[in-house]
Order: structure tokens, then sequence, then C-alpha cells
């Protein structure tokens, strides 16, 4: 099954000049979200994670599904002040200004295996955060992954870990 014909491009979303690339079309069909999680659960599987830790929002439907087929837990990345009890902020840098992740203090123990999830890699931005933000709180971060990759944007070279991609666009 060729998954990127369950995936549609949204020219000028969110702003003029972006091509979005829309999951929900995928996440609506039965038969092709089955196989993407299977394919998915096989490339992340290999890591043998304690925990998936999955980036705000989308990237939290991709490894809350996947934690339950692998048998290992799940966690949220969220921006600021979206999650209760105590917690561990990370600000980084992006091309025109500043961000900030955010994720509960006792989300992660100390050595646990961790798998970074989201739904799409660009330019690497937020996923170097997220494994620097994982790492803060004591996580071994082994690898992360993504339903796509915009290979073009060179994400993938930016961090330190494995990545892999389920699809990649050139473009």
């Amino acid at each position: 099954m060729d998954i990127k014909e369950y995936i549609r491009g949204i020219p000028d979303f969110p702003k003029p000049g972006i091509l979005f690339y829309d999951i929900s079309t995928l996440l609506s069909h039965a038969d092709a979200w089955q196989v993407a999680m299977g394919r998915m659960a096989r490339m992340v599987g290999q890591y043998q994670p304690d925990i998936l830790v999955g980036i705000e929002s989308r990237g939290f439907l991709v490894a809350a599904p996947l934690a339950l087929k692998l048998g290992c837990g799940f966690v949220m990345v969220r921006k600021p002040g979206k999650l209760p009890g105590g917690t561990v902020e990370y600000s980084y840098e992006l091309e025109y200004g500043t961000d900030a992740l955010q994720i509960q203090d006792d989300a992660i123990h100390p050595g646990q295996r961790v798998v970074i999830l989201d739904d799409l890699l660009a330019t690497g931005g937020t996923l170097t955060a997220t494994v620097d933000l994982c790492r803060k709180v004591g996580g071994d971060v082994v690898g992360s992954a993504a339903i796509i990759e915009l290979a073009h944007l060179g994400g993938r070279d930016k961090v330190d870990i494995p990545f892999e991609a389920l699809i990649s666009y050139d473009e």
C-alpha cells in the first residue's frame, strides 16, 4: 500500500507558499492507518523503547497508538502551560524568534530508552529541542521517527540520533 495516496497536500496553508501535508485523510482511512501504524511499529520497535514521546499535537496521534501496540509508555511534550503538575521547560531559537516546550518532570525516569515521534519532520528544530528536553530529564534518547519527512529541508541532519520516516517528500 502506498501511504502517500492517503495524505493530501493543501497549498498555501497556513500561509501562502506553504504546502501543508494533511494526515487527517490517512487517519480517517481505517486500512491505511492500520498499515501505517504497523510499519511505524516495526521501525520504532527496533530501538526497544521504554517510552514513546509525542510532540504536540499531531505527534500524540502517532505515539499513543504505537505505545499501545509496542507495550510501552507514552509521554507528551507540549507548549508551555498545557501540562499539569511540575514541568521542565526547554527554550530554543527559531529563524525569527524563540519557542519553548515542556515535559512533566516525572514523566521519564533516568535511563529509560526514549523514542520521539511526530507526524512530520521539516527543519528539525522542534525535534532537536525535544531530544534536548528528554535528555534534560534523564531519558536515553535512542531514536526518532515521523510519518512524513520533508527531506529537502534537511531536518534529519540536525539531530544526533537515528531518524526514520515512513514516507519522504523531496520537493
